[in-house]
């Protein structure tokens, strides 16, 4: 089973190349601009270095936000670009999803938080063990975020301002390493939708809120 996923929803644009479970490629580049120019020679990379050709592979996957809108689009486009030429299924994967996967290691429950830039987050909440949120992420001011029921694991850009605002509020939290997205982690999330072991994700834009329009001055 060979996936190509591209992920560019935060500030890290990344591609990767996973077959049987195993990462055989993998590109990334930190930084929050620039990502529909980068994506596609990190696409072209990492199938040149694992010496593939599109038609080789067996789904296209791309993480579909939370997170920026044009990284989401450049990713978005270029995955069912390359699955519509080749016949493939393009594959969606959320921005928690993948940056659960990509904990070295987890206990118990794990929030995703990621910082929206208007001063709220999007949170997705996930059950110990669980590779999917029990419900679509919804958006909240830091300190309106509910306090959680037990021990939790914080993940995504947000991490630290929220695990200090539930600190303040009594909560047992701890910040995981995974901070954002990555295309190896969004990989291996494909594999289970693929697998059909969990539930099945469009490659469409996931929006919480409308994105930000810029009134020229």
């Amino acid at each position: 089973m060979w996936i190509l996923a591209l992920d560019a929803s935060l500030a890290r644009c990344s591609a990767a190349l996973l077959a049987d479970g195993v990462v055989r490629a993998h590109r990334l580049l930190d930084g929050e601009r620039g990502h529909a120019a980068t994506l596609p020679p990190m696409a072209q990379a990492v199938l040149r270095e694992a010496g593939v050709a599109a038609t080789d592979l067996d789904a296209v996957a791309a993480v579909v936000g939370p997170g920026g809108f044009t990284g989401i689009r450049a990713a978005l486009a270029l995955a069912q670009g390359l699955a519509l030429a080749a016949g493939l299924p393009a594959l969606g994967v959320t921005t928690g999803e993948a940056l659960v996967a990509g904990l070295a290691a987890r206990q118990g429950a794990v929030w995703s938080v990621v910082d929206t830039r208007r001063g709220r987050v999007v949170l997705e909440r996930f059950a110990a063990g669980a590779a999917t949120a029990a419900a679509a992420p919804e958006a909240c001011d830091i300190e309106a975020l509910p306090l959680p029921g037990g021990p939790v694991t914080l993940v995504g850009d947000a991490a630290e301002a929220v695990a200090a605002s539930l600190r303040a509020r009594g909560a047992d939290v701890v910040v995981g390493e995974s901070r954002q997205p990555d295309a190896a982690a969004a990989a291996r999330v494909a594999a289970l939708r693929l697998a059909g072991r969990i539930p099945a994700l469009a490659a469409r834009p996931l929006y919480v809120e409308p994105p930000a329009v810029r009134l020229p001055a």
